[in-house]
């Protein structure tokens, strides 16, 4: 009876050992990932992304953001992302999504938006939802929210105040087959160029112009060789905060909650801060003489350049109704 009391006790500590084994678990550590250093606004997107899903979830958790293109760009993330591997979330351009989801790079189509009041009445009625679907399924990559709000120009390395000075013009354009089509139609020469290649590619006269928002300009200096920046406002951006389905079928329900609910608000969070701050930037900028705007006195006429290549690639990409839909908010 000695025997079977003693035996009892060893297993009941062997159990209490394990459960507190499992109990000592180190925390769950999710890895993101973002090109620019910390005053970015996708940085701080990320950061609040983070700040959010610890407070939701209420309970030890540990995030790593890799800054400063660390770990690539952001077409390297969204690899990543649809492998499960490396990066668990970050900021991703639609265009660099076009190779799983054929509809993704029109979230980011020159010229969709009217103006930013229609961007965000778009945004709020969750009018890309069909395209979101689409990317989960596809590429296995969930859009958490939207970020973005920076109002994209021309940077160019001449004044380019009007279609006559833009006609011919060299420009770097992101990979997507939508970019190129586009700015061929305004009349431009677009190429497709990586993004940390710009800098040198305008430097050296490959190109005469690359095309971005306020925040990417100054984060890459650009305006020091391309100090012209002509105020085409032809498009308002949409940058998704992306999660990787697969992480996020491993972690347990209540951090799956957490993360879904503060990846909505750190979206919007994005929104606000870089659509707050991107003309209050350039004005910075031309006042420490550090580029000149000039405005395009085209811009009507390059709506109507783009609208038969809108129309014509949301039948490629099976997104009339998506578009239909965009359009159709006032």
């Amino acid at each position: 009876m000695g025997m079977r009391r003693i035996a009892g006790n060893v297993v009941v500590m062997i159990a209490v050992c394990m459960a507190g084994a499992a109990g000592a678990q180190q925390p769950i550590t999710l890895h993101g990932a973002v090109q620019f250093a910390d005053e970015h606004a996708f940085n701080r997107t990320l950061l609040k992304f983070e700040e959010l899903t610890k407070k939701y979830y209420g309970k030890p958790i540990n995030f790593v953001l890799h800054r400063n293109s660390e770990l690539g760009t952001e077409k390297d993330y969204f690899a990543y992302l649809n492998q499960g591997i490396s990066v668990d979330y970050a900021v991703v351009s639609p265009s660099h999504m076009s190779t799983f989801a054929k509809s993704a790079p029109l979230m980011d189509m020159p010229f969709l938006f009217r103006d930013e009041s229609h961007w965000k009445k778009v945004l709020d009625a969750d009018a890309l939802k069909p395209i979101a679907d689409e990317v989960a399924k596809k590429a296995d990559v969930m859009i958490l929210g939207y970020a973005g709000g920076g109002t994209r120009n021309l940077i160019v390395n001449k004044p380019v105040r009007n279609l006559q000075e833009l006609k011919g013009l060299s420009i770097r354009v992101m990979g997507a087959p939508i970019q190129t089509r586009m700015f061929q139609a305004i009349t431009a020469a677009p190429t497709v160029i990586a993004y940390t290649e710009i800098y040198n590619a305008i430097q050296t006269g490959v190109i005469q112009a690359a095309e971005n928002e306020a925040a990417g300009l100054e984060q890459m200096k650009f305006y020091e060789v391309g100090p012209h920046i002509s105020l085409t406002r032809h498009a308002i951006t949409v940058r998704p905060v992306c999660f990787s389905g697969k992480t996020f079928r491993r972690l347990p329900k209540d951090l799956q909650d957490a993360i879904v609910k503060a990846g909505r608000e750190a979206g919007s969070y994005g929104r606000q801060i870089e659509s707050s701050e991107d003309q209050q930037r350039l004005q910075r900028l031309e006042k420490e003489g550090k580029l000149k705007t000039y405005v395009f006195t085209d811009r009507d006429q390059l709506m109507k350049l783009a609208e038969p290549i809108k129309q014509g690639y949301a039948k490629e990409v099976g997104a009339e109704a998506v578009l239909a839909g965009i359009n159709a908010v006032k």
